[in-house]
């Protein structure tokens, strides 16, 4: 299964803009961790502008689906949005090279 990268770039006032929709961002990437399609997902810190989350999917398709479907980007939290496959040569912890 391919990794993808998103990176992603917050509207201005992030912080606040997020709070009414962040306990139910968080449920879902971590629905997404426990289900294996997440692997890591965090904002970028000072400024607080912007996020990645790694994915690892059946395919491209299947994380700009799961991209769509996350709350902040139904909020419309997201000014851009860059979806990248990501060659992995050092993996995570968990799992075995390949």
């Amino acid at each position: 299964m391919p990794y993808f990268a998103a990176l992603i770039t917050y509207v201005p006032d992030a912080a606040e803009r997020r709070a009414p929709y962040r306990p139910a961002h968080l449920a879902y990437l971590r629905d997404l961790h426990a289900a294996g399609k997440v692997i890591m997902a965090g904002a970028w810190s000072d400024p607080l502008d912007g996020a990645l989350i790694i994915y690892h999917t059946e395919s491209r398709a299947e994380a700009e689906q799961l991209l769509q479907n996350d709350p902040y980007a139904q909020a419309g939290l997201w000014t851009s949005l860059r979806l990248r496959e990501w060659n992995v040569v050092i993996p995570p912890l968990d799992e075995p090279e390949g």
